[in-house]
């Protein structure tokens, strides 16, 4: 979409979405709402319209991201292509905290997608269960 000056317009919360780090729009404008996304230290409004070159400040449920626009993307597109369209900025101090967050959390249960236990590890997993 264009607008009266022959700029391309485009909302946050599409901008957003389309650079997949929220999975549906409504997520991305709700996020807006709840003053997750901000710009220059202020909240935004899903409807405000971004420009090449801007920075953000974005928490989602993963991580805090700070991006910086490079170009303006209308429609979702895979992953590879998405992040050709922003520059992630985000501090390293956010990414090693992150990191150890995730090393640190561990619930017990078994990772998915890796098989079944074998017959020592069900004796392993029966004798903790048994103390």
């Amino acid at each position: 979409m264009k607008g009266f000056n022959g700029k391309e317009k485009l909302r946050v919360d599409k901008y957003l979405w389309a650079i997949r780090l929220y999975k549906t729009r409504s997520l991305a404008a709700e996020a807006c709402e709840k003053g997750k996304v901000k710009f220059n230290g202020s909240q935004v409004k899903a409807s405000r319209h971004v420009n090449i070159d801007e920075e953000y400040e974005v928490k989602t449920e993963a991580r805090r991201w700070r991006i910086k626009v490079t170009g303006l993307l209308q429609n979702r597109v895979q992953y590879s292509e998405a992040i050709k369209y922003y520059i992630d900025t985000t501090p390293a101090e956010e990414i090693e905290r992150l990191q150890f967050q995730a090393a640190s959390f561990h619930t017990g249960k078994r990772l998915s997608k890796i098989g079944r236990p074998t017959k020592k590890q069900r004796r392993d997993l029966d004798s903790m269960m048994d103390v």
